[in-house]
């Protein structure tokens, strides 16, 4: 039962990390969106930022506090505890 939960930890920190990965080079990319909507002006410009900020931002958020709750399920199945005050002398 002890190697199922490793492996299924390993499986988890790897998606994980990529997810995360991805996250942030899409968070990202939000600036060039930005930069391109200010050099464009106009009504273009208007709707390329109502999409980041109404419907790009939002899914990005969940996604990416998905990622983060997978990540502390890997954690906490290889038995990590990094986010506590102590930590444990061997």
């Amino acid at each position: 039962m002890k190697n199922f939960l490793k492996k299924v930890a390993t499986v988890l920190g790897t998606v994980f990390g990529y997810g995360i990965m991805i996250c942030l080079f899409a968070g990202g990319l939000t600036f060039f969106a930005y930069i391109a909507a200010l050099i464009i002006g106009g009504n273009t410009a208007a709707q390329i930022c109502d999409f980041v900020g109404n419907t790009f931002f939002p899914a990005l958020i969940k996604i990416s506090n998905i990622m983060i709750l997978v990540g502390l399920i890997s954690m906490y199945l290889k038995g990590e505890m990094a986010l506590t005050a102590s930590t444990k002398k061997k």
